[in-house]
């Protein structure tokens, strides 16, 4: 289906349902009650998303934030709210009837925030060909519209263009665990509901490393459809575009990695293994110690080991009972390109690898919890006894 096509019927399906109050099928978890106290219904009404960015103490006063498909404008107010007044936000969409509505709605937000004038500015653009200054932006956002673009690798770069050093990105989207076929993706009503665009986990987190931003890692994350086979789920992301020098780094020279995990790959290829001082650059520093890397790492001026009995060391093991298999799949989701937990299970960023109920319960631990999509394939509920782990203690 020519480019051209997609965004045009797309565009259609958005302008329709605003008009027409059509509720867009993406999970969303919104707080109307507080939204309601400075956002006008008209707009609450016609927000699609399968997230809430701007919301998730992610914006910062004073900054200027970029919102990349913004609609009837729900996440730029909110965002207008959280940077105040000396901040400024800047919201883009391709449907003029969403455009109309916000710029309306943008005087009335700001004076029931009390602002001396309103903060935000809507323009009319394609994620692809981002209509903002390069290097000008602190934050960007996003909620289910990367999904909507056909070339999703040129909307990451737009990223990357337009991002201050130093600046980061929060985006909601829809993925799924597995490539959409063709007879999906020539789907034009799966189009406008976040299907047929989606990308695997991997495909989407490499594209955004591809582009330039490091440090990737799960902010959340929502089951969502299943279709033939294929599970589409919602994830919010966070990366960042680092700054060019680490001056703060200077005295830092060396990483240990405290667990859970035994082993970890990150996103420029260096391997950590727990517990062993690891010569690092400056870069490297830098990285390590945006969150969510900093709750892993011990970052000294000189080699520090970690014993077996040093509490700054952690580590997980299975239970020492059987196992049963119940369909369960884990997909790493950052912040780490590859990990190895202790019972011999190698996790490839977004890659699924099937896991039994013993390696569940060690995932949903703290420290392994937040970094994992943990999604169940069983069409059925599943019955299989349980089983013996194998003589070298891996049961996976």
């Amino acid at each position: 289906m020519p480019t051209d096509d997609i965004m045009q019927k797309v565009s259609a399906r958005y302008a329709k349902a605003a008009a027409t109050g059509e509720q867009m099928c993406c999970p969303t978890s919104y707080d109307m009650g507080h939204l309601k106290t400075f956002i006008p219904e008209e707009v609450l009404k016609i927000s699609y998303g399968c997230g809430t960015p701007a919301g998730l103490k992610t914006v910062r006063a004073g900054e200027t934030v970029l919102d990349i498909g913004s609609g009837g404008g729900i996440d730029c107010f909110e965002a207008s709210r959280l940077v105040g007044p000396g901040g400024r936000v800047i919201g883009i969409d391709m449907t003029d009837t969403m455009l109309e509505i916000a710029r309306k709605n943008a005087v009335v937000v700001s004076k029931n925030l009390g602002y001396p004038a309103s903060n935000v500015e809507f323009r009319k653009g394609l994620a692809d060909a981002i209509p903002v200054n390069d290097g000008t932006i602190d934050l960007i956002i996003s909620n289910c519209v990367i999904n909507l673009a056909p070339d999703k690798r040129k909307v990451f770069r737009e990223m990357s263009r337009v991002i201050k050093h130093g600046g980061r990105f929060t985006i909601s989207d829809i993925v799924s665990d597995q490539t959409v076929p063709q007879y999906l993706v020539h789907d034009t009503q799966k189009w406008g509901d976040c299907l047929s665009g989606a990308l695997t986990l991997t495909g989407y987190m490499n594209g955004l490393t591809a582009a330039g931003f490091l440090g990737l890692h799960l902010v959340n994350f929502s089951p969502w459809r299943i279709i033939d086979g294929i599970h589409f789920f919602s994830v919010t992301l966070t990366g960042y575009k680092l700054l060019q020098t680490a001056t703060a780094a200077a005295s830092v020279r060396y990483a240990t990695l405290c667990g859970p995990f035994s082993r970890v790959m990150d996103e420029r290829g260096t391997t950590y293994q727990r517990g062993l001082p690891q010569l690092i650059a400056a870069d490297d520093v830098a990285l390590l110690s945006q969150s969510p890397f900093a709750e892993h790492f011990i970052l000294t001026p000189n080699p520090v080991e970690l014993n077996e009995s040093d509490p700054r060391r952690t580590a997980v093991f299975p239970a020492q009972s059987p196992c049963t298999w119940q369909g369960h799949y884990a997909l790493l989701a950052g912040p780490f390109m590859e990990a190895a937990d202790d019972d011999h299970h190698i996790y490839r960023r977004g890659e699924p690898l099937e896991i039994c109920s013993k390696t569940v319960a060690v995932l949903e631990t703290q420290g392994y919890q937040s970094h994992f999509v943990i999604l169940n394939r069983a069409a059925d509920r599943v019955r299989g006894e349980a089983v013996a782990c194998v003589p070298n203690g891996g049961c996976c």
